[in-house]
């Protein structure tokens, strides 16, 4: 049986690391941790064997949430799955709905989510999602811990369309409804270690000027078939696409 794995909030020394706070907190109080219990730790570059040598403290009183603390001696690496160079940059779109895509581009290994700032983005979400960011982050480490991840996905904070494009790099591609063409494998065949962004649009798709932003600054469109997706069923879709590919390439590679 797979041990549980933890994301450290510290690395206190090469051999110690700990758990704090919320996330101290549930392992200690729900799942009643004890010295001497083994678990995989993350610690951002590596996944190594823990052993808990202190839990901390022992009252369960909610108040003690914030001084929560269980600490871990590290022992032997453990081979983990690197993540892939894919970032989801996906255009703000009903919170609910953009938790869930958040949750499950950090299982299918994404690098970095950047929210982006669309025309066609609801005002009110667009002014609220800077105050969202903590909380997509916080779901992002839930979901990395749950699928086994060396670390969680970066979160960026949101920034409007024209910025951003104009600032990224690497194999660029716009997914777009309009585009008949090029399939996403097919864009993405020739990627190999580049960094690949995956631009997906928000509710009504992108609208015509930022289509030509996009044309104008060479990033590639492609489509994901003949039906047409709500943006969080897109960004799945399209990330599953791109991790296959990514990893057959990586694979054929070796």
């Amino acid at each position: 049986m797979s041990r549980r794995r933890w994301i450290a909030d510290e690395i206190i020394s090469e051999n110690r690391a700990a758990l704090v706070g919320e996330h101290a907190a549930h392992l200690a109080r729900v799942l009643r941790a004890k010295v001497g219990q083994e678990f995989d730790i993350a610690t951002g570059s590596e996944v190594r064997r823990g052993v808990v040598t202190s839990v901390s403290p022992a009252t369960s009183a909610p108040s003690a949430t914030q001084d929560a603390r269980v600490e871990f001696e590290l022992f032997e690496t453990l081979v983990a799955a690197d993540d892939l160079r894919l970032v989801l940059a996906i255009a703000i779109f009903k919170f609910d709905r953009m938790e869930w895509a958040i949750e499950k581009a950090t299982e299918l290994g994404v690098a970095r989510i950047q929210p982006i700032i669309a025309r066609r983005t609801d005002a009110h979400l667009a002014t609220a999602a800077a105050k969202r960011v903590e909380r997509w982050r916080r779901i992002a480490g839930e979901a990395a811990e749950q699928s086994r991840r060396v670390a969680p996905p970066e979160v960026s904070e949101p920034i409007r369309v024209k910025e951003f494009v104009k600032s990224a790099t690497g194999l660029r591609v716009l997914l777009d409804e309009t585009e008949a063409d090029m399939s996403l494998s097919a864009a993405l065949r020739d990627a190999g270690d580049a960094e690949t962004i995956l631009a997906i649009g928000p509710e009504g798709g992108w609208a015509e000027d930022e289509i030509a932003l996009f044309q104008e600054t060479s990033w590639l469109s492609a489509t994901l078939g003949p039906t047409i997706l709500r943006a969080e069923t897109a960004a799945i879709a399209a990330l599953a696409v791109a991790a296959s590919v990514m990893r057959n390439t990586t694979a054929r590679s070796k």
